[in-house]
């Protein structure tokens, strides 16, 4: 036994004591808890721990630290890069049980969580104050998860990402001692801001346990519609034009025809396989009817068809979901292969030219990848489906993400608008940022982290 698995094996002794039923070692459970929604391979834990509180996460943290022991907070595993994979084993922290809204501001608009409720679980508990969160990334994802991968999604054009929305964090440093990185008030200069260090820092710093966000008045007035256009790029430059022209819209979101295919398929909705815009609008009934004129006006102007409207609940709801199912969709399009799902984000002036060459990059390629993105904010998705045990085709799809980042890059974009780096894309983030932003990375994991027991391995390397 070397001296790593015998720290290791004396943790899992002395949690087995503590945690009893709330401690395991199961095989299934372990994989489980090493597998997010991407195509990474499985890295099990050697155990995975439930704490019913934030005492319980300070206790097994500290222990965690004094045996050297690697710690790998977790949600629900719906990460994309790897975020969850247990590279150097250790103890998976399932924050699950966390999961009590703690309490609701409503004359501030704000609201504190534990870490494991989740988006909807969130919402559901708003539902009689007239008041919700919209952030919504599509998974319903814990609160702590979204957090700790700076999370947006479909409303992030109206609404920001979790980075605008997130007030201060409870957070569990690495040797166990705890710390609110704020308070409630909506500005502070009082100091380095560390709730944006922790925000996006993906259980590198510390394990986030509770969370202050901001909330927004339920609108008078939703409508959504679908309209469809003979190019992407007649689309994207649409979208271009409506946000340049300040359009205050909620959604909206680009389906390329490989896409639409999926989702009719998996879906059932039934729309032209096109090039499609699906919008959403919020606000006021004069102000959302001032919306719609608007974007139809701008639409029309390049080709877009008719709109179809989906203004009952239930409509936008299968409109909505469809959307969000759009990676489970293209696997339907291929049984048996994997899909990998891969973002970048550019400035909403080289969007156009950024998907155009992307589709034309896809199709020299000769894989199957639809394109779905948050085109608001110049964000979208690529998502290769491929057969994970072919070498040449996974060597054509680790090229592509390459390029397609590359090209990002060298228009001032981003490897990633809301993925996150996880293991997925740490070279990509070098690239970026450069030696130098990099070291100040690895500076602030040292300081905080010393020992590297929180989450090793994502973000930074040493």
């Amino acid at each position: 036994m070397d001296g790593h698995t015998g720290k290791v094996n004396s943790v899992i002794e002395i949690l087995q004591r503590r945690f009893g039923d709330r401690f395991t070692t199961n095989q299934t459970v372990r994989e489980r808890h090493g597998t997010d929604e991407s195509h990474h391979a499985t890295m099990a834990p050697d155990a995975v721990v439930f704490p019913n509180e934030r005492a319980e996460v300070q206790q097994i943290i500290q222990l965690c630290s004094e045996h050297d022991t690697p710690v790998i907070p977790f949600g629900v595993g719906t990460s994309l890069e790897g975020h969850i994979t247990a590279l150097r084993g250790g103890i998976s922290l399932d924050l699950s049980n966390m999961n009590s809204v703690l309490s609701v501001n409503a004359e501030d608009l704000d609201v504190t969580v534990e870490a494991g409720v989740t988006r909807k679980q969130l919402n559901q508990h708003l539902r009689d104050t007239g008041l919700f969160f919209p952030i919504d990334p599509g998974a319903d994802a814990t609160i702590g998860g979204m957090s700790a991968t700076r999370a947006s999604g479909t409303n992030a054009v109206r609404y920001g990402t979790m980075r605008d929305n997130v007030l201060s964090l409870g957070v569990v440093l690495p040797d166990g001692r705890y710390i609110r990185t704020g308070k409630r008030a909506r500005k502070s200069s009082a100091g380095y801001d560390l709730t944006r260090i922790f925000v996006g820092s993906e259980g590198t710093l510390g394990a986030i346990t509770d969370v202050t966000l901001r909330l927004y008045g339920i609108p008078e007035t939703i409508s959504s519609a679908v309209c469809t256009y003979p190019t992407v790029n007649d689309a994207v430059n649409a979208v271009i034009l409506i946000i340049q022209s300040g359009i205050p819209i909620a959604r909206v979101e680009l389906i390329d025809e490989v896409q639409m295919q999926a989702l009719n398929r998996f879906s059932g909705l039934g729309y032209a396989e096109l090039p499609t815009l699906f919008f959403e609008f919020h606000g006021t009934q004069t102000g959302v009817a001032e919306q719609i004129k608007s974007v139809r006006s701008i639409s029309d102007d390049f080709s877009g068809a008719d709109f179809a409207w989906a203004s009952k609940p239930e409509e936008r709801s299968k409109l909505w979901k469809a959307r969000h199912d759009a990676h489970y969709a293209n696997m339907q399009l291929r049984p048996g292969a994997k899909a990998w799902p891969t973002d970048v984000c550019v400035p909403i002036s080289r969007l156009a030219q950024c998907i155009a060459e992307t589709r034309d990059d896809i199709e020299r390629s000769g894989l199957l990848a639809p394109i779905v993105g948050h085109v608001g904010d110049g964000n979208f998705h690529v998502d290769m489906v491929l057969d994970p045990d072919d070498a040449g085709e996974v060597a054509r799809a680790t090229a592509l993400n390459k390029r397609l980042v590359s090209r990002a890059l060298s228009m001032d974009g981003t490897c990633t608008g809301e993925h996150g780096v996880g293991l997925g894309k740490i070279d990509s983030l070098e690239e970026e940022h450069g030696d130098i932003a990099l070291d100040v990375m690895r500076c602030l994991k040292q300081a905080i982290d010393p020992k590297n027991i929180m989450n090793p391995g994502k973000i930074v390397q040493f």
